[in-house]
């Protein structure tokens, strides 16, 4: 399991004995858990289906399903102190937050009620972080930070009618209020994801506003027609972000003209899709058993991450609650994890397979038990030997599910970190595993690595491009952009070569 620094322990109204009974919405695209009437979880999954089959059908993309493992998980907690308390840090605005992960994709959000009319804060969030996740996996490239968020402005502000159908493209009170009120981005920093970076201070601005305005210009503009289309096209060449929004926008100071006058209009174009255009597919609804509920605490933490100190914590919660519920298979799998996360690698093992001796498809205790074997493998006495069980292992999940992301990336890397050349088999199942979940950064940079190894710099700058110019910087951008530069020159001298050698 990751681990994440500087996150809070639980609060205690969270570890406290629940009221309601825990449900779990298992649809399509999403597994939803939360101690809320069975009916208002079921509707909170139907809104989310409806959701993402409106992106869909806009996009024209066609009705696929996620392998179960990959599908997001949504964890419905109290209130919003338990949503900030698991978020962590100092950010006392938190409402909800999403954790991309290939295998293992969550979000955090407080009690939805869907009787109401509007969207709650942490529904609100969801929607806007759920069409990043859409859109990252609908793109072989990292998007500008405008395009990205308007693109999530555009989408997160859906109204979902009684009828079934969903209304997109509708303003947002919050963004009416920032566009009034804040600090105006100059036009040539909105499209520059770099120059915006680099200019920003701390006073509040209207980006996400003026994002979601330019997108719903350009989307719906007829003045602008086959201008975004043109733009992504410019982006996907290779052009750098303003000089791509020249090539298809013309004149910047023109379309900021434009914007504004958009901006100043009554009414607005949107969408409303007829609930006959939707298919929501089957929503499974099971009440958890008990031990269960009164494990979910110490999954949601575990899964969130912990720090050494925490997870010793934890462990005795996961410790007590597997003693009163000894044959429950997943109570002895998320025992398994508190036991991995606190360093107990034979005990993690124990109870993994106590799991799957109840239920041979207890897929978590897969997991935690290859996780341990991995981490023992090093010091065991025939390492080549231990390296060959923990494959094993995931070789058997993957047999369950194939299309599981985790078990394709613990079998390439047991290769790397036993220190020999991982075999083709194992490097194709890194690449589907990139398919599978293109939004994990860190496995990103293992393909990208893997390709530079091979040679192949094409491949290795085609894969970091996403990595390297994304909008929201992470751990990895500062080497990614390194990296892409040497996989270009490479790629550039390789080429070169070639051409010397046919022209002699």
């Amino acid at each position: 399991m990751l681990r994440f620094l500087s996150l809070i322990c639980f609060s205690l109204a969270l570890l406290a004995p629940a009221q309601a009974a825990w449900h779990e919405a298992s649809s399509d695209h999403f597994l939803i858990y939360s101690n809320q009437k069975e009916k208002d979880v079921r509707t909170f999954a139907e809104r989310l289906e409806r959701y993402h089959d409106s992106m869909r059908f806009l996009f024209n993309r066609p009705a696929t399903k996620p392998s179960p493992s990959n599908r997001v998980t949504i964890y419905v907690v109290k209130n919003l102190g338990d949503v900030r308390d698991l978020y962590g840090g100092e950010n006392k605005f938190v409402a909800g937050f999403y954790i991309p992960r290939a295998g293992g994709s969550m979000a955090i959000v407080a009690k939805v009620k869907s009787s109401r009319r509007e969207m709650s804060q942490s529904e609100l969030i969801l929607l806007h972080e759920y069409a990043h996740h859409f859109l990252i996996g609908s793109a072989a490239r990292a998007y500008p930070r405008w395009l990205s968020e308007g693109f999530a402005e555009f989408y997160g502000t859906a109204k979902f009618g009684s009828d079934g159908s969903v209304s997109l493209g509708l303003p947002s009170k919050g963004r009416a209020y920032e566009l009034a009120l804040a600090k105006t981005v100059p036009i040539t920093l909105l499209l520059d994801t770099k120059a915006y970076a680099a200019d920003k201070s701390k006073r509040y601005d209207s980006f996400y506003g003026q994002s979601w305005a330019l997108y719903h210009m350009l989307h719906f503009s007829e003045e602008r027609k086959g201008q975004l289309p043109n733009y992504l096209r410019q982006l996907a060449k290779g052009a750098e972000e303003i000089d791509a929004a020249k090539a298809a926008f013309g004149d910047l100071k023109e379309l900021n003209s434009d914007l504004n006058r958009y901006l100043r209009q009554r009414k607005i174009t949107t969408y409303r899709i007829p609930p006959e255009y939707l298919n929501v597919g089957s929503i499974n609804m099971r009440r958890l058993r008990a031990g269960e509920a009164a494990m979910m605490p110490v999954l949601i933490q575990s899964k969130r991450g912990v720090t050494e100190e925490q997870a010793a914590e934890l462990l005795l919660d996961a410790r007590k609650i597997a003693g009163a519920h000894p044959t429950d298979p997943a109570v002895l799998a998320a025992l398994a994890e508190a036991e991995y996360d606190a360093g107990n690698d034979a005990e993690a093992i124990a109870a993994a397979e106590g799991a799957l001796a109840i239920n041979p498809n207890e897929t978590n205790a897969y997991i935690q038990k290859g996780y341990a074997l991995a981490r023992m493998a090093p010091d065991a006495e025939n390492e080549a030997a231990a390296w060959k069980k923990m494959r094993r292992q995931f070789v058997k999940l993957n047999k369950i599910e194939n299309d599981h992301p985790i078990p394709l990336i613990q079998f390439y890397r047991s290769y790397r970190e036993q220190g020999i050349n991982p075999p083709v088999i194992a490097v194709d199942g890194l690449a589907r595993a990139l398919e599978l979940a293109p939004y994990d950064n860190g496995l990103r940079w293992m393909m990208a690595n893997e390709f530079m190894e091979q040679k192949k710099y094409d491949w290795a700058a085609h894969t970091l491009g996403p990595l390297a110019y994304s909008p929201h910087v992470s751990e990895f951008t500062d080497n990614a952009l390194a990296m892409l530069k040497e996989a270009e020159a490479k790629a550039l001298e390789a080429k070169n070569e070639k051409e010397a050698a046919v022209g002699s």
